[in-house]
């Protein structure tokens, strides 16, 4: 089968599995990670958390997490994948969702007949489920050279192969198309593959947000965004993001896992972390935003 190299492995993240590993220990014991001061591992928790996981009140559906450089964005990133390794069962499972920042390839497109490779080893796609989301979805799809240097879902593996040590495959999506439309297209497509599959099945939507503005700025329009997640009021997201002119580079994303979650019984979104990379270098005078946010029926 193919292999689908990393593009970022030395940039966004170290290349060498040992210092990967680190790094991404790192970013959960950072003083902005979940486990800021606290010298236990993040899959080792499990029974103080049992409220978070599966069969115990609070179904992980979705969750929304950053794809900078693990410097800058890593430690709000590892609240949602926290969350994540607490679930029960595992995902069998994870759809992830980013924005296709080149412009490469087709519109909506994700891969079939491949691995993806990090530096801790290579990660399935489910051809099967994604050949069957391409038929239900009408608009997605299968292109490899949409995915061939884009990192906002590579930067997102090395964190799910460090809190899940079993075997999960993937289906990767980049969208350059971004629309509502879009967003409801797509997201009933997969809620429809996720509701007459038998898989335990995480969706994850990759996204910055407010780039390159004032660190107040950030805060002030990041806050308006977030809140209509938390709603999960997709038209709302929508109109906040066209009236304060949000820069959030993976806004179809969300919307996307918006709209199947909600379709999936979400009920409820509860945001786990915010910052800006100010918050990491001290320079605030032209930041970007990060969210971990997790949606639960």
């Amino acid at each position: 089968m193919r292999v689908r190299r990393p593009a970022v492995a030395g940039i966004f993240y170290p290349a060498e599995s040992d210092k990967l590993l680190n790094a991404i220990d790192e970013c959960f014991h950072h003083p902005l990670g979940p486990l800021g001061g606290v010298e236990v591992q993040p899959t080792k928790g499990e029974s103080e958390h049992e409220d978070q996981g599966r069969g115990n009140g609070k179904n992980m559906i979705a969750m929304v997490s950053p794809h900078a450089a693990y410097m800058y964005s890593g430690a709000v990133a590892a609240h949602a994948y926290h969350a994540a390794s607490l679930l029960k069962p595992k995902p069998d499972l994870i759809i992830l969702l980013g924005p296709n920042h080149y412009g490469l390839g087709s519109a909506i497109a994700t891969m079939v007949d491949c691995y993806w490779e990090t530096p801790l080893g290579k990660v399935q796609v489910n051809s099967d489920e994604a050949r069957r989301l391409v038929r239900l979805s009408g608009i997605l799809d299968i292109d490899d050279y949409a995915h061939s240097r884009d990192h906002c879902l590579e930067v997102q593996l090395p964190m799910l192969q460090y809190i899940y040590k079993h075997q999960f495959s993937i289906i990767p999506i980049v969208l350059w198309m971004q629309d509502k439309d879009t967003a409801n297209d797509l997201g009933n497509a997969i809620a429809e593959l996720i509701e007459s599959s038998s898989l335990d099945v995480l969706l994850i939507a990759s996204s910055d947000l407010t780039h390159y503005e004032s660190h107040d700025e950030a805060c002030r329009k990041d806050g308006e965004l977030i809140k209509a997640i938390l709603a999960l009021d997709v038209a709302k997201y929508y109109t906040v993001l066209e009236r304060l002119d949000v820069s959030a580079c993976g806004y179809g994303a969300i919307g996307t896992v918006m709209v199947a979650a909600k379709r999936l019984g979400a009920t409820s979104a509860r945001l786990l972390k915010y910052a800006t990379s100010g918050d990491v270098t001290g320079d605030k005078s032209a930041v970007v935003g990060y969210a971990s946010i997790v949606l639960t029926d």
